[in-house]
């Protein structure tokens, strides 16, 4: 049997958390243009719409190890959308921010701690920030009763949206054991993994994967995490910053030190370390798995007993039992891959509300709550007395003047529609 590497992962400056800032392109504004031209008696208006803003995509890459990328910049901002111009020219739309995470991450509202979506596989993509619309061009607002519009829409600007990002690291084998229990020696036997390896708990500090092959035909992705300790799902040690990784291994390998002489014996570590895993998420102890008693290189099947609770006993200092292991683990493996995994975290579709609502601020102001009614304010060229009409018509046409005398607004109180002010005004 070859047990060797055809790949290898070594996550260097790991960062599984952070946050990010993301932001819609804004939309360009549309154009007042007029056709005059020699020779040709109706010109009218022929101003362009102004370009959509770029929208940021979140996408799952596979060449992508850790969040490292967003822990000094995290910020990303999709292109702005051109202004139109004259003869109906449109303004371009902004470029689309393509930002790549890790297979793996879970995206959350930073405020909220609310689950967005989950990216597992390579290319999964999700909407983060969609681009501000752009504005319309005088030419769109031509009418019978307005040939000659003097007006046109301001482009939809956009607005960060703070996000949290959390890294599931995607192996099919994790191994689970108490600082010092061999875990690192292992992984950078069987594979070509090069963690920092010592004689002092918490040498780990960070993930470590390594693909391992055996017998030139199977591979599979084993993960070292940092190692638990009792108390770890309550914050104790440093495995508790590394629970998460364990969610997504198909097959959990708990490697129990035969050798502890002044820790807890075999027994007590496979109690804790079972206690652990389920008061962070009970459905784990469900999970494949195999106990594997390390260090067998330092004494022999006597000096642990009959009463270690392993399935086998390995040394990577010898390579003892490593060949009847990784056999036993291709086969979990194997019968793991065959079961489509259920995706938990799935993503939520958050419609943008339509409608109109009125509510009352700390200040006494009544506000216009609905993108529809802000945006037929934000858009408009208010200083326009045309633009303030048709503004006037659309917030109508909504339903602002109903929800404003439902909701008991009187004469002269003063009513907020995102910046714009005024008094409001029965009709008569």
């Amino acid at each position: 049997m070859a047990i060797a590497a055809i790949d290898f992962t070594s996550v260097s400056n790991f960062v599984d958390e952070c946050n990010l800032c993301v932001r819609g392109g804004d939309g360009g504004a549309g154009c007042v243009s007029f056709r005059r031209e020699a020779h040709v008696p109706r010109g009218g208006p022929d101003g362009g719409d102004g370009g959509d803003g770029g929208d940021v995509w979140l996408v799952a890459d596979r060449n992508v190890a850790s969040l490292l990328a967003f822990r000094d910049y995290p910020h990303r901002i999709g292109g702005n959308g051109t202004h139109g111009s004259g003869q109906k020219r449109h303004g371009k739309s902004g470029d689309d921010q393509i930002v790549a995470v890790p297979e793996g991450t879970t995206v959350l509202d930073r405020d909220t701690g609310e689950s967005l979506c989950d990216l597992v596989s390579h290319g999964d993509r999700w909407l983060a920030a969609p681009g501000g619309e752009g504005g319309k061009g005088n030419a769109r607002f031509l009418a019978n009763k307005r040939r000659a519009p003097a007006f046109a829409e301001q482009g939809e600007k956009s607005f960060d949206l703070w996000l949290r990002l959390e890294l599931k690291l995607m192996a099919d084998v994790a191994l689970v054991g108490f600082p010092s229990s061999g875990k690192s020696t292992l992984i950078s036997t069987v594979s070509k993994a090069k963690p920092k390896i010592a004689d002092y708990p918490f040498t780990t500090l960070e993930p470590n994967l390594g693909v391992v092959r055996v017998g030139g035909e199977y591979e599979f992705v084993m993960a070292d995490l940092p190692g638990l300790i009792e108390g770890a799902s309550e914050g104790h040690g440093l495995g508790h910053q590394f629970l998460r990784h364990i969610e997504r291994a198909r097959v959990l390998v708990y490697l129990l030190d035969l050798a502890s002489v002044d820790g807890p014996n075999p027994a007590e570590q496979l109690a804790i370390l079972r206690k652990e895993l389920e008061a962070y998420r009970p459905s784990l102890l469900g999970r494949p798995s195999i106990v594997v008693g390390s260090k067998t290189d330092v004494l022999t099947e006597q000096d642990w007993g009959d009463d270690a609770p392993v399935d086998l006993a390995v040394s990577s200092a010898t390579r003892q039992g490593l060949e009847p292991f990784l056999w036993r683990l291709v086969d979990l493996v194997k019968e793991a891959r065959s079961v489509e995994p259920v995706n938990e975290n799935f993503t939520i579709h958050r419609p943008i509300p339509t409608g109109v609502q009125v509510v009352r601020d700390e200040d006494g102001m009544w506000r216009v709550l609905g993108r529809e009614a802000e945006r037929s304010v934000a858009l408009s060229d208010l200083t326009d007395i045309g633009a303030l009409d048709y503004a006037q018509a659309r917030l109508k046409k909504v339903g602002v003047d109903r929800a404003l005398r439902r909701a008991g607004v009187r004469q002269g109180e003063e009513v907020r529609i995102g910046t714009f002010v005024f008094e409001y005004e029965e009709d008569v």
